[in-house]
C-alpha cells in the first residue's frame, strides 16, 4: 500500500518549514534532466545516475512533438535564451500518389531530442555546447551533480543512528551501483526517483513482474536535411505535419531543429517516422534488428548501426508503399535508426512510503502514435515538484500523474492496433490523431484511470 513521502509534513502539505531534501534520479536521459530541473529549482540537492559510459548521452536523431506540458515546463525552468521548437501550421494527410485528401490548419510545435538534451544539461549542472549558453546560476538553488557510468544495481532502506530521530527508526535510501569499469558503491537518498525508462531498473526492484513487451511492429526512423529534398517535397512537407496510412502500414513526417539546434530553413531537418510490422521472431525483425557487426539489438538500433543490407530491403519496400515524397525521405537519410514499439504499464508509481518514485516511461511507456513521453515527462516532473514544495496535495498529485500514464497509455495501445492491425477507413486515423491532440488539462479521465490505495 502506498502511503506518504518522507518528506511529510516538510513541504508537500503546505508546511512554513520546508526540509532540504537529497534526491537521488537514476536515468539521465530527458526525465530524469527534467525532474532534476523541477526539484533544483526548489532549492533540493539531486544526483543523477545515468548508466550510460559516455559523460555525454549520443544524439538520437530524434525528432519530438513539443506539446503544452513539455512548452509549459520550458517556459518554467529554461533559462536559456534561443528558440526550442520549429512550428507547423497545418495536419495533413496524403494518398498513396501523394495528393492531399485531407487537411487541417493547426499549429504545432516540433524539437529535436538533442537540442532538449543539451537546454536541459545547461540548465541543470551547466554543460557548454554549440547548443546553447550555459546560464549564470541561480541563489537559492539546490546542487546539481550528473554522474555518468553508474549501473544501478539495488537499493535498499537505512535506519537512522541513534540520535537522528530514535534508533529503529527509517532513514533515507541507498542506492547501489557498479560502473563499467568493475568499481562499485553506493550513495543515499532521501527520495529515489526513477527516470530509467521503459526498461527501468527501478521499477524491477520495487514492482517486480512488470515485463515490457513486443506489439508486432517497428519505428524506422531518421532525418534528411531539408535542403536535399527535392523543391516538390519541401513545398509539400516543410512546416507541415504530414501523414500517410496503409494496410499495415504508417508512416510522418515533420520538420525538427538541425545541427546545434538550428531553426535557419534549409538547414533544418525532415525528421520521419515510419511504422511497419515485424512479427515477433521472423526473419524479417531479426534482420532489421541486427546491427552491421552482427549483434541482436533487443530494442533500439542506434542511428548509424543499421546494416546496409537489411536498410535496402526497407528502401525498396518504402519505393513501393509509400507517397514518392516520403520514399524520397526515407530513402534519402544517411543514418536509420530502428525502435522496436513496446507496451509497460506499472500498476503504481508511489513505494516504500513514497522514498521511491517512477516517473515517465518509468511508470507507463507510451507508444509513440501518441507524441506524449516527453510531455508525460515534463508533466510527471512539474507536479511531482509542486507535490515536494505543497502546491498540490497528494490525493491530487496521484490522481494526475495515475490518469494520464494510464489513460494515455491505453489510448497508444488502442491507435497502434488501429493503425497496424486492423484496416480502417482513413476517417478513423484522422479521428485517432485528433482525440490524442487534446490538451491534457481538457482530458477527463474514466474512474479506472485515477483510483489509488490510500
Amino acid at each position: 500500500m502506498a502511503t506518504g513521502t518522507s518528506a511529510e509534513g516538510q513541504g508537500q502539505n503546505g508546511s512554513n518549514k520546508k526540509a532540504k531534501l537529497h534526491f537521488v534520479i537514476v536515468g539521465g536521459s530527458l526525465g530524469g534532466l527534467a525532474t532534476g530541473m523541477a526539484l533544483k529549482a526548489l532549492g533540493h540537492d539531486t544526483t543523477i545516475l545515468e548508466r550510460n559510459p559516455q559523460p555525454l548521452l549520443q544524439d538520437q536523431g530524434a525528432g519530438i512533438v513539443a506539446g503544452g506540458d513539455m512548452l509549459d515546463f520550458f517556459a518554467r525552468y529554461n533559462r536559456c535564451d534561443r528558440p526550442l521548437s520549429v512550428s507547423s501550421h497545418a495536419r495533413q494527410y496524403l494518398d498513396r500518389a501523394g495528393r492531399v485528401v485531407h487537411k487541417e490548419e493547426m499549429v504545432q510545435n516540433m524539437t529535436s531530442w538533442d537540442l532538449t538534451y543539451y537546454l536541459m544539461r545547461a540548465n541543470y549542472d551547466g554543460i557548454k555546447s554549440p547548443y546553447c549558453e550555459v546560464p549564470k546560476p541561480v541563489e537559492g538553488h539546490g546542487r546539481a551533480v550528473h554522474v555518468h557510468d553508474r549501473n544501478v544495481t539495488n537499493i535498499k532502506e537505512e535506519e537512522n543512528e541513534e540520535g537522528e530521530g530514535g534508533k529503529g527508526e527509517k532513514g533515507g535510501v541507498r542506492v547501489f551501483w557498479k560502473s563499467s569499469q568493475g568499481e562499485s558503491g553506493s550513495i543515499l537518498a532521501d527520495i529515489i526517483i526513477g527516470a530509467d525508462g521503459p526498461s527501468s531498473t527501478i521499477r524491477r526492484l520495487v514492482q517486480p513482474g512488470v515485463e515490457r513487451t513486443y506489439t508486432g511492429y517497428c519505428a524506422l526512423r531518421g532525418t534528411l536535411l531539408e535542403s536535399e529534398a527535392s523543391a516538390q517535397t519541401r513545398e509539400m512537407c516543410c512546416e507541415k505535419f504530414t501523414f500517410f496510412h496503409g494496410p499495415g502500414v504508417q508512416i510522418l513526417t515533420y520538420l525538427i531543429p538541425g545541427k546545434n539546434g538550428t531553426v535557419e530553413p534549409g538547414q533544418r531537418l525532415l525528421n520521419f517516422v515510419y511504422y511497419t510490422n515485424f512479427p515477433e521472431g521472423s526473419p524479417e525483425l531479426e534482420e532489421i534488428m541486427t546491427d552491421c557487426n552482427g549483434r541482436r539489438r533487443a530494442i533500439t538500433m542506434p542511428p548509424g548501426m543499421t546494416d546496409a543490407q537489411a536498410w535496402e530491403k526497407q528502401r525498396v519496400l518504402a519505393r513501393e508503399r509509400l507517397p514518392p515524397q516520403f520514399a524520397e525521405i526515407v530513402c534519402g537519410t544517411s543514418k536509420p535508426f530502428v525502435q522496436a514499439v513496446t507496451d509497460v504499464l506499472s500498476p503504481e508509481h508511489e513505494y516504500w512510503g513514497g522514498k521511491v518514485v517512477l516517473i515517465g516511461d518509468a511508470l507507463a511507456g507510451f507508444r509513440p502514435h501518441t507524441v506524449a513521453s516527453t510531455s508525460q515527462a515534463a508533466f510527471d516532473a512539474m507536479i511531482f515538484a509542486d507535490y515536494i514544495e505543497g502546491k498540490v496535495d497528494r490525493d491530487e498529485w496521484k490522481r494526475q500523474t495515475l490518469g494520464f500514464a494510464r489513460y494515455i497509455q491505453k489510448r497508444g495501445v488502442d491507435m497502434g492496433e488501429h493503425s497496424q492491425h486492423i484496416d480502417l477507413p482513413l476517417e478513423d486515423h484522422i479521428h485517432d490523431r485528433n482525440v490524442a491532440s487534446t490538451p491534457r488539462q481538457d482530458e477527463v479521465y474514466p474512474e479506472w484511470a485515477t483510483a489509488f490505495e490510500s
